[in-house]
C-alpha cells in the first residue's frame, strides 16, 4: 500500500493536499479503496455547500459496500471531480492522483489533528 508523505489523512481514510493557494484537496486513501474494492459510483457532493469538520461530503459505492467521505475542516465544497461520474473506478487505480473534491477552510481552521503518513500507516497496519 501507498501512503504518501506530502499528505495528511484522516482516521476515517481521506488524503488531504494542502494547496498552495489554501485550498484543500481530499480524496480516498490507498487503504480506502482496497477495503471498499471496486467502486462503481462517487457523487453526491454539494458544490457551494459549507460543512462542519466530520460532515458528509460525499460518498463512494464499490460492489461490497458504500461508504460516505468525511470533509476533514470546517469549510466550502468548491470543486468535485466530475470524471469520477462516468468513471469512479479511476480512483481504484490511482487513488492519490484523483481527487473527490475540493475544500475553501472556514477562517481559521486547520489541519491539526490529521495524521501524517508514519501515523497513518500504523494505524492502517494495527486495524
Amino acid at each position: 500500500m501507498n501512503f504518501p508523505a506530502d499528505l495528511k489523512y484522516t482516521d476515517s481514510h481521506e488524503w488531504v493536499r494542502q494547496e498552495a493557494d489554501g485550498t484543500l484537496t481530499v480524496g480516498i486513501s490507498d487503504a480506502a479503496q482496497d477495503m471498499l474494492g471496486d467502486l462503481v459510483f462517487c457523487g453526491d457532493a454539494k458544490v457551494g455547500e459549507t460543512l462542519t469538520k466530520g460532515d458528509t461530503a460525499c460518498v463512494v459505492e464499490s460492489v461490497k459496500a458504500a461508504s460516505d467521505v468525511y470533509i476533514p475542516v470546517d469549510g466550502e465544497i468548491t470543486a468535485f471531480n466530475g470524471d469520477l461520474d462516468a468513471n469512479p473506478e479511476k480512483i481504484n487505480s490511482d487513488p492519490y492522483g484523483n481527487w473527490i473534491f475540493k475544500v475553501k477552510p472556514a477562517a481559521g481552521a486547520t489541519l491539526d489533528g490529521l495524521m501524517d503518513a508514519a501515523s497513518y500507516e500504523a494505524s492502517v497496519k494495527a486495524a
